[in-house]
């Protein structure tokens, strides 16, 4: 009996010193609140989404400095499946006490091997430490906060998109859990997609970073003889752009055609300035080329 009361209190003192040694209380005075949103509840692999940010600081917030934001996509075993980190349109060190700050930024969904109920968590960090600032949202611990639940569908509820002539070799660029894809075109290139007999929207993400006499500025979309649009190109950023089209535009053949021309081609091998050995000619990069 007197052995099992020493057990017991050996337990009972272990206890207590456990706990007295876990991670102090992070009494910190919170910077504000993010407010995370999605277009849509429901969202299948590969496809664009509209991500909605809101911010709204402390009263009494301090400057926040130089700060980025960390967008983790979670599955429901809160496994990393991809992020989507960036720097807010308006840079954090401009945020103000009592100034609400709303975005909205296109992202495509990775095509990860998971469908099923999915979360965001997010918060804000300093690029330098990585250090993060404590918001007034419900804390998962480390100063991350889950900001909203959606649903990840298969792929095959998207319209199948078919890249055909005139494109080189996809390329691609792993970070962590961050991965960068994209596709060179020659002069001309085409997709194909069967047609809806609907009106769609093309979600079309394209650059040409090369900055050379010969690099395409220009990138002009057809279907048949109607000319859709055309797109100008940025050596510097690669925005989402979206591009409503009428049924009436794609016609009634079974499948459509979709041409890309681009207005100049370089081969980086010609090009001394580049010191690149590749001999392909090149004219626009398109990392996402999407029917909706």
């Amino acid at each position: 009996m007197v052995k099992r009361l020493r057990t017991a209190a050996v337990l009972a003192i272990l206890a207590v010193t456990l706990a007295g040694c876990g991670k102090a209380e992070d009494t910190t005075p919170p910077v504000g609140t993010l407010q995370v949103s999605l277009s849509r509840p429901k969202v299948a692999l590969g496809s664009p989404v509209e991500v909605t940010y809101k911010f709204t600081p402390a009263a009494n917030a301090p400057n926040l400095g130089a700060r980025r934001l960390f967008v983790h996509f979670l599955d429901a075993d809160d496994e990393l499946m991809w992020t989507d980190d960036h720097e807010p349109p308006t840079p954090t060190t401009e945020w103000k006490a009592g100034q609400t700050v709303e975005y909205t930024r296109t992202m495509f969904v990775q095509s990860y091997p998971y469908v099923g109920a999915a979360k965001v968590v997010a918060g804000l960090y300093a690029p330098g430490n990585n250090e993060r600032l404590k918001l007034s949202n419900e804390d998962r611990g480390d100063r991350s906060y889950k900001v909203v639940d959606f649903e990840l569908l298969p792929q095959t509820e998207n319209i199948f998109v078919i890249f055909k002539d005139g494109w080189h070799p996809a390329e691609v660029v792993s970070d962590g859990a961050g991965r960068t894809e994209w596709q060179w075109t020659k002069k001309e290139a085409t997709i194909a997609f069967r047609n809806p007999k609907r009106d769609v929207v093309l979600f079309l993400q394209a650059d040409n970073p090369a900055a050379g006499p010969n690099a395409a500025q220009q990138l002009t979309i057809t279907v048949g003889d109607q000319v859709l649009t055309t797109v100008a190109l940025s050596a510097s950023e690669s925005p989402v752009r979206t591009y409503r089209i009428t049924a009436a535009q794609l016609g009634q053949s079974d499948m459509v055609e979709m041409k890309f021309t681009a207005d100049k081609t370089f081969v980086p091998a010609l090009d001394a300035a580049l010191k690149s050995g590749d001999p392909r000619e090149l004219g626009v990069r398109v990392f996402h080329a999407f029917i909706q």
